[in-house]
């Protein structure tokens, strides 16, 4: 054998080595939804259906359920929006729906927010549920309430705790999911 053989190999310095990219920056834009969106907020949405206790829902959403509940928000003048990345994936979305169907409810509404599981923890459900605030209010609503798991759902109690809701009540054990019992907490703002 050579003798260089049996030397070290050298190193090339930290300087000269080739850096990774860095990480891009998480950038949005949110618009109002249209119904070419709706595969991409079904999809989101069946993720917590499937995975999670934040929604009641057992069975996930069908394309054609999803459809007709946006055509009924879209009638009724209620805000429908999604966050997209520049590539033009949805990232997550928010609406408000009637929160019971008799007349006198007419000016208050239910949120609802989703994000893609790769889009929490980013400001971008605070950045939604921002704008569900203003949409709401220049559709001529009054109140917003949230009813929002009690278990497994802690960052979507801040969240709202930061925009003002506050607990209006707590209902313990009215769901039943994996096997489990799980409460909701109310949470009510109004936008008077």
């Amino acid at each position: 054998m050579l003798e260089e053989e049996y030397q070290p190999r050298r190193k090339l310095p930290d300087h000269l080595k080739k850096q990774p990219e860095p990480e891009r920056p998480f950038e949005f834009t949110i618009r109002d939804a249209v119904a070419a969106d709706l595969p991409s907020i079904r999809a989101i949405y069946n993720h917590y259906v499937l995975n999670t206790v934040v929604t009641f829902d057992e069975q996930q959403m069908t394309l054609r359920a999803l459809r007709h509940k946006f055509s009924n928000a879209r009638k009724l003048g209620m805000p429908y929006i999604v966050a997209v990345s520049p590539t033009n994936q949805i990232l997550g979305y928010a609406y408000v729906y009637p929160w019971k169907e008799k007349a006198a409810y007419r000016y208050t509404v239910e949120n609802s927010i989703y994000l893609g599981p790769a889009s929490t923890g980013k400001g971008l459900g605070k950045a939604l549920l921002g704008e569900l605030i203003v949409k709401s209010k220049e559709a001529g609503l009054k109140e917003i309430i949230a009813v929002i798991a009690d278990k497994g759902a802690e960052a979507s109690i801040a969240l709202h705790k930061q925009f003002g809701f506050v607990e209006g009540g707590h209902m313990g054990k009215v769901g039943f999911k994996f096997d489990r019992w799980i409460g909701t907490v109310l949470m009510q703002k109004s936008l008077k």
